[in-house]
């Protein structure tokens, strides 16, 4: 394993790792408007929601590598202390990239990069029509982070309006992961989109107690067929199959149609592994201790 002291390498090199390595992060493409009235609309990626109550979001918009300087939306929020931050999805990935580019302060990147400018119900500064979640913002607070090229500048944004489009909602009013069909960013020219089958779901383990990694047979932790992650969820069961479970299970229909009346451990585990896959953790429990 390498190891890096950050104070021994470029700046350029560190933020190259770091962007690589933390990742993916999601996009705020934020809406701010100078003392003049100028409309600025800039992508930042390291971004992201820390409090719901009351809503705070942060994006951090860095002073430039290679000159030092700050970028037009930091200097904007310093005289307008307001925001829109703009959920960037994959249809519009290719006009966020756009408005990026650092056109002369005064040159509108929504001219520039075809995103339409609509009016905020509180803030000044524009939404972005195209955007799937659009929130209004209240600048509180800008943290310098340091003074050098690479530093950080904290916009910590008190979020007071929130715009949806419809077609991204489920039946429950809800968000669909599926239907917002977001971006995240990686390191170098790398996106990454967040839908189809590049979503997975895993339980959540703060209803109740997962047994825990080390409560698992050496059996089954030791299998040369199980995942790290496969051993997670059995790991996230409160329990394991008491032994009135287990012999009942051999009469089932499930165990039966794989037509295995005494198989090995290894054919034992390729199946609970697939039952893994498709979300049945205890099915899967019950065909591993057949062979315990």
């Amino acid at each position: 394993m390498i190891t890096i002291n950050p104070k021994e390498i470029k700046q350029a090199q560190l933020h190259s790792y770091l962007l690589s390595a933390v990742a993916p992060r999601p996009i705020c493409l934020a809406s701010t408007i100078d003392a003049e009235g100028n409309a600025n609309l800039s992508p930042f990626s390291f971004f992201n929601v820390f409090s719901s109550n009351p809503p705070i979001a942060i994006f951090s918009p860095a002073r430039r590598g290679r000159d030092n300087t700050t970028k037009h939306t930091l200097q904007n929020v310093h005289e307008i202390k307001e925001c829109v931050i703009n959920i960037v999805n994959y249809a519009m990935v290719q006009q966020m990239s756009l408005s990026s580019c650092e056109y002369p302060k005064g040159v509108s990147e929504f001219t520039k990069s075809g995103l339409t400018p609509i009016e905020s119900n509180v803030v000044k500064p524009f939404r972005v029509k195209e955007s799937p979640v659009q929130m209004e913002c209240i600048v509180k607070e800008v943290v310098a982070l340091g003074t050098e090229g690479g530093a950080g500048n904290l916009v910590i944004c008190e979020i007071v309006a929130i715009h949806m489009h419809e077609n991204i909602l489920n039946e429950q009013g809800n968000i669909d992961q599926q239907k917002i069909d977001v971006v995240g960013r990686l390191g170098a020219d790398w996106y990454v989109r967040a839908s189809g089958d590049a979503l997975f779901e895993v339980a959540k383990p703060n209803i109740k107690l997962g047994m825990g990694y080390d409560a698992l047979p050496n059996f089954i932790k030791q299998s040369t067929v199980l995942s790290a992650n496969d051993l997670g969820i059995l790991a996230n069961s409160e329990a394991m199959p008491t032994a009135e479970e287990i012999k009942n299970f051999n009469e089932t229909n499930l165990f039966m149609q794989h037509k295995i009346s005494v198989a090995t451990n290894e054919q034992l585990h390729t199946i609970a592994k697939l039952l893994l896959s498709k979300n049945m953790p205890k099915e899967a429990w019950l065909v591993l201790l057949q062979g315990n």
